[in-house]
C-alpha cells in the first residue's frame, strides 16, 4: 500500500513508525510502501520554538536530527539566554529550562548573559530585549522596567532590600532568581492638606482648623527608609503640633495672633520630624471655622464696635465743624468786610436756587441803594 506525503516549504514531516522517530522529511513530495499502516506523519511548522514531545526525543534518540534541524537552549543556574532570530531578541529562556529553536528557515544565534553579576540591563539591551518573549511564561516578567521622572528619584529593591537610588530616565532589571520592587520619589514640594480639625481652645471654643504645608523629599534614600509613607507621617505631626498651638491659646489670642500660631506649628513639627530626608518648607494656618452660634456672636461684637467707631468720628468731626463755625463767626465780628462777602455768598446761593430775580428801581433810587436794602453792613433802624 502506498503512501504520499506532501511537506510544505516552511513545514517539516515527523515520520513515525509504531510510535517511534525515524526521520524528519524535506519538503517536497514523499512515497513510501506500507503493507501494514505502521507509517504515520506529523507536519510541524519548521518556524520558533519545537515546542512536542518530540523535541527532546530527536535530541536524545536522535542526536544528529537534532543537531541538524534545531538550536538547543539549555540554561544553566544563574544566567539567562536571549534567542536571536535573525539578528532580532525573539525568546528569552529561564535558568534551569530548555528550549528547541527551529534553524532550518532563519538564522538562529544565543546570547548569554550573567544575572548575577549584571542584574541591570543596559541602554541598548534594554531597547534589544524588552520586547522578547520568555519560553515558559510566569505570573512575574524576565526584565523589570522601572521609568523614574524627570522630577523624581527611584530605589530599586531586590527581596526588599535596596540596591539602586535612580535619576530620571528608564531602566530595565532581570527579575530571574529575585523578585524586583521599586519606589518613586517626587522630588518636587509637595502640599499637603490637613483639613477640619475640631480642636477645642483654651478658653472652652470649639474651631475647625485647616492648615496648608509644603514638604519637600531631601534625600530619596532615608524618606523611603525612614518612614512607610512620609506623607501621612509629617500629616499626623501637623495635627499634634495645631492641637498643641491652638489649645494653649484663647479664641481672641488665636485671631488676632496667627503669625505666632504659625511659628510655633512650624517649630513643633520640624522639631520632631527629626533627620528623614524630609524639609518642612511652609506651614500655615489657612482657615480658622467657627460654630454658627459663635460666629453669630463675634458678628454682633464687631458690629457693635464698628457702630461705636463710627459714632465717635461723627461726633468728633460735628465738634470739628461747630469749632470752625465759631472761629468763622469771630472773624465776621471783627471784619465786617468779611460779613458782607458772606452776605453776598448767602444772596449768590438764593439766585441759584431761584433762577431769577428781577429788581425794579423807583423815586430815583440806584442799583446802589437796592443792593444795600438787600444786604446791609450796619444793623437796621
Amino acid at each position: 500500500m502506498l503512501k504520499i506525503f506532501v511537506i510544505a516549504e516552511n513545514q517539516r514531516g515527523l515520520l513515525i513508525k509504531d510510535g517511534r522517530l525515524i526521520n524528519v522529511l524535506e519538503p517536497g513530495r514523499h512515497i513510501y510502501f506500507d503493507v501494514f499502516g505502521r507509517l504515520k506523519l506529523e507536519c510541524v511548522y519548521a518556524q520558533g520554538v519545537f515546542a512536542s514531545p518530540w523535541a527532546e526525543i530527536m535530541e536524545k534518540r536522535h542526536p544528529e536530527l537534532s543537531a541538524r534541524y534545531l538550536e538547543t537552549v539549555r540554561v544553566g543556574e544563574g544566567e539567562v539566554a536571549i534567542v536571536m532570530v535573525d539578528g532580532r531578541a525573539t525568546y528569552i529562556v529561564r535558568p534551569g529550562a530548555t528550549a528547541y529553536v527551529w534553524k532550518v528557515l532563519q538564522e538562529v544565534t544565543v546570547v548569554r548573559i550573567n544575572v548575577g553579576d549584571n542584574p541591570r540591563l543596559t541602554k541598548a539591551e534594554l531597547v534589544a530585549y524588552e520586547k522578547a518573549t520568555a519560553t515558559n511564561e510566569r505570573s512575574t516578567a524576565a526584565i523589570a522596567i522601572v521609568t523614574v521622572g524627570e522630577t523624581e528619584k527611584g530605589l530599586v529593591f531586590f527581596d526588599r532590600e535596596l540596591v539602586d537610588v535612580l535619576k530620571p530616565g528608564r531602566y530595565g532589571y532581570w527579575q530571574i532568581g529575585r523578585t524586583v520592587t521599586t519606589k518613586t520619589l517626587n522630588m518636587r514640594p509637595q502640599p499637603v492638606e490637613v483639613t477640619a480639625q475640631e480642636i477645642l481652645t483654651k478658653d472652652r471654643v470649639s474651631l475647625r482648623v485647616t492648615l496648608t504645608s509644603f514638604v519637600e523629599v531631601t534625600d530619596a534614600q532615608k524618606a523611603a527608609l525612614a518612614t512607610p509613607d512620609y506623607q501621612n507621617h509629617v500629616y499626623r505631626l501637623v495635627q499634634f503640633a495645631v492641637r498643641e498651638a491652638v489649645g494653649g491659646r484663647t479664641l481672641d489670642e488665636v485671631l488676632n495672633d496667627r503669625e505666632t500660631v504659625d511659628a510655633q506649628i512650624v517649630n513643633h513639627v520640624r522639631r520632631e520630624l527629626g533627620d528623614i530626608g524630609v524639609a518642612v518648607k511652609e506651614l500655615g494656618v489657612k482657615d480658622v471655622i467657627l460654630p454658627g452660634d459663635m460666629r453669630e456672636l463675634i458678628n454682633r461684637v464687631v458690629e457693635a464696635e464698628k457702630t461705636a467707631q463710627a459714632n465717635l468720628i461723627r461726633r468728633r468731626e460735628e465738634t470739628a465743624a461747630t469749632r470752625a463755625l465759631l472761629n468763622t463767626a469771630r472773624l465776621m465780628e471783627d471784619n465786617p468786610t468779611l460779613l458782607r462777602l458772606k452776605e453776598l455768598e448767602a444772596l449768590e446761593r438764593v439766585t441759584e436756587r431761584i433762577g431769577r430775580i428781577d429788581v425794579h428801581a423807583g423815586s430815583g433810587e440806584g442799583l446802589n441803594v437796592l443792593v444795600d436794602r438787600l444786604v446791609s453792613l450796619k444793623p437796621r433802624d
